[in-house]
């Protein structure tokens, strides 16, 4: 596999630089452990370099005419469509996951450049008569400041891109602080942006293996005025209450347990084709996995057999290899995670009608498993899986499906099919989401508002919402 390595230095003010102590962390292939490359180890005084740059170019970054910062970001679409291939095969690289996936998300993550190169010329005022006719309410939005980054490592190219689109198209500058497993797109999707004319302190790209004390420095500079987060959720709670102190603006991607609710009228050969999607998709490493199956009873044995035999005639591997569709975890310690989850299901009773084992040899490989007869207490169904594991389980009522579908503190996604299109919509509007599959197995979309209720995360990504989270909007009262 011919992949091309960025620079490893840390991207500051337009340059690529090494830490200032010099030091570096390694980044791993996770299907062999083979080195791929040495990045640069930022301190915190790396990370307030970053944010020095970013503060020095707001103020004429965001006094750009909207339609000059548009067209960097619809440069930087191009440069990634024209570079998609590249950037697909340093994805599988550094994250693992098969090839087509990798080229899905490339092409997703692009059109987050496109579409915000689009928002960047529409972003709304309004002028109105006060109701006692005493004076005009004048409303402006303008950037809201320096913006904080910290992204994983399931979708490190689309992470980055819904975050960087909004906050350029806006008027803001960025320090980006990417998952240490998967710093490598980052830098790839930096050099992207300079390519395409993004000013020098613009977008600040900081790699660093111990991000707790940098990302701590940075919260408490008053410069920055905007944190995005995606992540867990227990992450979350932890950022949000360091951003308090200093009363930082916060958006908030976090966990997910999301339910697939199949009916007995459904189109099951639809079904299981959307499960496909929704439970492996990155192979299950993704907050938008379908977590929890459940299946009314008439159809809950065939549905389980179906969807075992198309998990089980996946091809595991290396993700750049021909056929793969699924390929490796992100590291050892995830396997054991979903190793545990399995585990305790199967000693409660659960069944498992493929997979639930670890493959011998090297790389961090989980199969794809199917349970059924599953515990209603039992671990996995309360936690993020994060790996290609569906448990299903039976229900006989609509009230006892939204009930399962409920019962839990995420709300991030869900998934409904059936071929009643007024109980689809009705389910619905009583699911506890954010957003809703509704005979579709993916809702990702950079059109459509991205985000959770619960503890599934604060504000929204993409759409017209996207472009809100980094606008302030100012009041001006005048008479005339």
């Amino acid at each position: 596999m011919d992949v091309k390595i960025p620079a490893g230095g840390l991207q500051v003010n337009g340059e690529t630089r090494p830490a200032r102590d010099g030091s570096e962390f390694a980044v791993f292939d996770p299907a062999d452990q083979q080195l791929l490359a040495m990045v640069a180890d930022a301190s915190v005084s790396d990370g307030l370099a970053a944010v020095d740059a970013a503060s020095a170019a707001l103020g004429p970054f965001g006094a750009l005419a909207p339609r000059a910062r548009g067209e960097i970001l619809r440069k930087a679409f191009e440069l990634m469509t024209e570079r998609s291939e590249e950037l697909a095969l340093l994805i599988v690289a550094e994250n693992g996951k098969a090839l087509p996936d990798a080229r899905s998300e490339v092409t997703y993550a692009a059109e987050f450049f496109r579409w915000f190169a689009e928002e960047a010329v529409r972003v709304p005022g309004q002028l109105a008569v006060a109701p006692t006719n005493k004076n005009r309410i004048l409303v402006m939005n303008q950037p809201i400041g320096v913006s904080l980054f910290i992204t994983p490592w399931n979708f490190p190219a689309a992470m980055l891109t819904r975050k960087i689109g909004p906050a350029l198209a806006a008027g803001c500058t960025v320090v980006c602080k990417p998952a240490e497993d998967t710093p490598l797109t980052a830098l790839a999707i930096g050099e992207i942006l300079t390519e395409a004319g993004a000013p020098a302190g613009v977008v600040n790209i900081i790699t660093t293996s111990d991000p707790a004390p940098l990302v701590s420095a940075l919260l408490d500079d008053p410069r920055v005025r905007k944190l995005s987060f995606t992540g867990s959720s227990e992450v979350g709670r932890i950022l949000l209450a360091q951003a308090s102190t200093r009363v930082i603006s916060c958006s908030m991607e976090l966990g997910g347990n999301a339910p697939f609710i199949v009916f007995a009228d459904a189109d099951l050969d639809r079904a299981v084709e959307g499960a496909m999607v929704a439970k492996l998709r990155n192979g299950g490493e993704a907050c938008t996995a379908a977590n929890r199956f459940y299946v009314e009873a008439a159809v809950a044995e065939e549905f389980s057999q179906r969807l075992s035999a198309a998990m089980g005639a996946l091809k595991m591997g290396p993700g750049a290899n021909e056929g793969v569709g699924i390929g490796p975890l992100i590291n050892a310690a995830a396997v054991k995670t979903v190793s545990a989850l399995v585990d305790d299901a199967l000693r409660g009773g659960a069944r498992a009608l493929v997979g639930a084992a670890t493959s011998a040899g090297s790389g961090n490989f989980y199969p794809p498993t199917v349970l059924v007869d599953i515990a209603p207490d039992a671990e996995i169904l309360q936690k993020e899986i994060f790996g290609p594991v569906a448990p299903v389980l039976s229900f006989t009522s609509e009230d006892e499906a939204v009930a399962l579908a409920n019962d839990t503190e995420y709300g991030l996604v869900a998934y409904v099919y059936t071929s009643d299109l007024a109980r689809g919509l009705r389910v619905s509007e009583r699911l506890e989401a954010g957003m809703i599959g509704l005979n579709r197995g993916v809702v990702s979309d950079p059109a459509a508002p991205f985000g959770g209720v619960k503890q599934s995360g604060l504000g929204r990504e993409g759409g017209h919402h996207g472009i809100l989270e980094y606008l302030e909007a100012k009041y001006i009262a005048t008479d005339w």
